[in-house]
């Protein structure tokens, strides 16, 4: 079998750049202990560059492997969401996930220019705005407390008293009854540190079997 080898700098130097892209997003996931860390960016970014490559290089050129990406990036960005509770988490690293796809596709299309300053935007948006949304949930949070009481021993009023004394708002989403409890929803907005404090006053609150936020 003979192998005809055509060195092609152009498309090395490509698989470099998303490469060194791949390893500047997944650098910073990977300090900071998420989900899709190090060797996942590089390899979002790598398998973006080649289809995008792959894609340019038929005869004609076919724009559907490039829309293919977006649809698979997609899939795999949902895989890292999850919700806990209350609480959604993993939207941070499903867009990472998607907007490093991108970033890879820029470099196979040669956009290298689209391709750098779109990655120091998203260090910057990662790395540095990350203190400044911690500085703002300090100031100002918003939390979906769901509480559980006993039916014959529920404080309603001492609660939503207690809320207004430590200066914050809330607004009562719904209210159930099941078995022996009683459920109740509360949004509540306010400092971070006054609502740590409310969560003092539940865990003191012998009436409330359980709550989460």
């Amino acid at each position: 079998m003979n192998w005809n080898w055509v060195l092609d700098e152009e498309f090395a130097w490509r698989i470099l750049f998303s490469f060194l892209i791949g390893t500047a997003i997944g650098f910073e996931r990977e300090y900071r202990s998420k989900a899709a860390g190090l060797r996942t960016m590089i390899m979002i970014c790598l398998g973006a560059t080649i289809f995008t490559e792959v894609s340019i290089n038929f005869s004609p050129p076919s724009p559907a492997i490039a829309s293919t990406i977006v649809t698979g990036i997609g899939f795999l960005g949902a895989g890292v969401i999850f919700k806990d509770g209350l609480t959604v988490t993993g939207l941070t690293t499903a867009t990472t996930i998607w907007i490093s796809a991108a970033l890879g596709m820029a470099v196979g299309a040669g956009e290298y220019f689209m391709a750098m300053f779109g990655c120091i935007g998203v260090i910057v948006v990662l790395a540095v705005f990350d203190k400044f949304t911690f500085q703002i949930e300090r100031f100002h949070q918003i939390r979906t407390y769901k509480i559980t009481y006993d039916t014959g021993r529920v404080t309603r009023t001492e609660l939503e008293k207690e809320i207004t004394t430590l200066g914050l708002k809330f607004h009562k989403r719904r209210e159930m009854k099941g078995g022996q409890n009683i459920l109740l929803v509360y949004e509540v907005s306010g400092k971070e540190e006054r609502l740590d404090l409310l969560n003092q006053f539940l865990y003191a609150d012998a009436s409330v079997k359980a709550f989460e936020y």
